[in-house]
């Protein structure tokens, strides 16, 4: 039988195989609120076999947002625009849906990466970042504001405030984003804290906010709501953030019952130098795994449906994760089925796609 298409549980949440579609950005709201674009993105994810869907990075205030188009969770008005977009998609798909929970912290305020992704003035709609340090990204950035203990306390509500909103619409599982140089990772990285309190020099204090923020999620929200955390495993800057301080980080989360660790590396530095290659991120996935016993998911170019295979044969993940490849393909889970003579479930308006050489993949959701 296909380890890839068959049976696991994250937390308490059931899911049908290991193949989870990551969060992606896609740049597309109106001030915070889901619009038809999300209707259309993720009611075609929904259709896809996936085991899992994660909505994209939702920023937990206004000024969290990377971009003024990023998807937010911090009013009724944003709570409202998306609940629509669920109630649609909930009515022709089962599939369990999560939410990543974020906060850009000094690479905020940032246009589209199709208008060039540079910070944006105040002037051109952008707004003032917050940071652990008053350091900006890169040298042509204004430098973010180091956030107060004022400050600390408003982000940890919001975090805790987005999470409720999440349950309320429904969402069966919540991520915790603290990776690619979003704030959360800013406060982990020595590159990018360099307080002098209780939350910067030692690794202990580094991981404490981060931490808190999980904690206060998790106490939070229904024990059944399983709460994970995606990480950046490596800064790929030498003195960085890196994969010893990443098991470290990640013992921590499950002391404090987090439900799985998301495996990623990157985002937080310009000077970063990355050997990208098939599947170069899973050994940091293979490295934590061996040193926890929650969940691990994998992600990071793995594109092809044996090299799922066999990653989860050989131990090195427990969940597959896909993100610019199903969007490439969004019917990966489909294809890898017929390759690995799985099942997934559809619609039943799509039972009689399958091709005749491979009858038998699909299943009705129904």
């Amino acid at each position: 039988m296909s380890q890839l298409f068959s049976n696991i549980s994250i937390g308490q949440l059931a899911l049908d195989n290991r193949i989870v579609i990551a969060p992606m950005c896609q740049y597309s709201a109106d001030a915070g609120k889901a619009t038809a674009w999300h209707r259309i993105h993720l009611g075609q994810l929904a259709f896809s076999g996936a085991g899992l869907l994660i909505i994209e990075a939702t920023a937990v205030e206004d000024i969290g947002r990377i971009t003024p188009q990023d998807l937010g969770l911090w009013n009724d008005e944003t709570e409202s625009a998306l609940r629509t977009v669920l109630e649609d998609i909930r009515q022709y798909s089962s599939i369990p849906i999560g939410i990543q929970l974020g906060h850009a912290g000094r690479k905020a305020s940032c246009a589209a990466p199709w208008e060039g992704g540079e910070q944006l003035s105040l002037d051109a709609g952008g707004w003032q970042t917050v940071a652990p340090s008053a350091l900006a990204y890169s040298e042509q950035q204004n430098p973010p504001i180091a956030m107060d203990e004022a400050a600390l306390e408003r982000v940890k509500k919001a975090f805790v405030e987005t999470a409720q909103r999440a349950v309320r619409l429904g969402i069966q599982l919540i991520e915790v984003h603290a990776a690619h140089g979003y704030l959360l990772h800013q406060f982990l990285s020595p590159l990018s804290n360099q307080r002098t309190d209780q939350y910067g020099g030692s690794l202990e204090n580094r991981m404490r906010f981060p931490l808190e923020v999980f904690r206060a999620v998790r106490d939070a929200v229904p024990e059944n709501i399983p709460v994970g955390v995606r990480i950046s495993a490596t800064d790929w800057v030498e003195g960085g953030w890196d994969v010893t301080q990443s098991i470290a980080f990640s013992k921590q989360l499950e002391s404090l019952n987090s439900a799985y660790i998301h495996v990623s590396s990157g985002g937080l530095s310009q000077d970063q130098k990355i050997e990208v290659k098939a599947g170069y991120q899973v050994p940091f996935a293979r490295d934590i795994r061996e040193q926890v016993t929650i969940p691990v998911i994998a992600v990071g170019l793995i594109t092809e449906p044996q090299q799922a295979e066999t990653l989860l044969q050989e131990g090195e993940a427990d969940l597959v994760a896909l993100a610019r490849g199903i969007l490439y393909d969004p019917r990966w889970p489909w294809h890898a089925a017929a390759e690995l003579k799985g099942k997934v479930s559809v619609p039943p308006q799509y039972l009689r796609s399958e091709p005749h050489g491979v009858k038998g993949i699909l299943e009705s959701n129904e």
